[in-house]
């Protein structure tokens, strides 16, 4: 299993956000989340990518205590994409640089990633983030977490703002990376693209409602 939880909660002040008595995920699948907006998808996403406070036990490939590299294997795009105020190709190449890949294999990374999600490098690479569409923000974004070749890639509704022509693209890349076993958890609002994606190999779609997994 990639993960394992065991008597997880999370709370905002007073509210409980999120109550998990017991959930395993296994290494290499894919797991849609659905529910209303304030049903938790969200807080599970930032709990998974160790971005969120909990208490109970959290257990990511096996070890109840990660480290910061162990932790580095899970990434998560938010909704809104956050980009550096800096050029797509430093936009993407940001991670690499602090985990000092040599600029060498850098340039490479970051080209083969940007044309996996449908942006030209010669087109895009020196382009401003603030030059760029919502869709294509979000790819940017995306490429951003998948030059690391996470193990783990967590996306919460990664095509609820972009255009029907970046939608198609995130589906295509995200159906490319399950083939070569990244576990993939994504919470999303569109059932009929999840259960696409959850409905070859391992996957499986979980409802939450009040925190809950129902």
């Amino acid at each position: 299993m990639i993960y394992e939880l065991e008597n997880l909660r999370c709370s905002y002040k007073d509210r409980l956000a999120l109550d998990v008595p017991d959930l395993a995920i296994e290494r290499g699948s894919s797991v849609g989340l659905v529910g209303r907006n304030g049903s938790g998808k969200s807080t599970l996403l930032r709990v998974l990518g160790f971005l969120q406070p909990y208490e109970g036990t959290l257990k990511f490939r096996g070890n109840t205590n990660p480290n910061n590299n162990e932790k580095r294997k899970a990434t998560l795009l938010l909704q809104e994409p956050f980009l550096l105020r800096r050029s797509v190709f430093e936009n993407v190449a940001y991670g690499l640089r602090l985990r000092r890949v040599p600029n060498s294999e850098i340039k490479i990374r970051v080209d083969e990633t940007l044309a996996s999600v449908g942006l030209e490098p010669e087109n895009f690479a020196g382009r401003q983030w603030y030059a760029l569409s919502g869709g294509e923000a979000q790819r940017v974004a995306l490429a951003s977490r998948l030059v690391l070749k996470p193990e783990v890639l967590l996306l919460d509704e990664p095509t609820a703002n972009v255009d029907e022509a970046s939608s198609i693209l995130i589906n295509n890349v995200l159906m490319k990376i399950k083939e070569k076993g990244t576990t993939i958890i994504i919470a999303s609002h569109d059932a009929a693209w999840l259960n696409e994606l959850v409905s070859s190999g391992k996957g499986k779609i979980l409802t939450l409602r009040g925190g809950k997994i129902v």
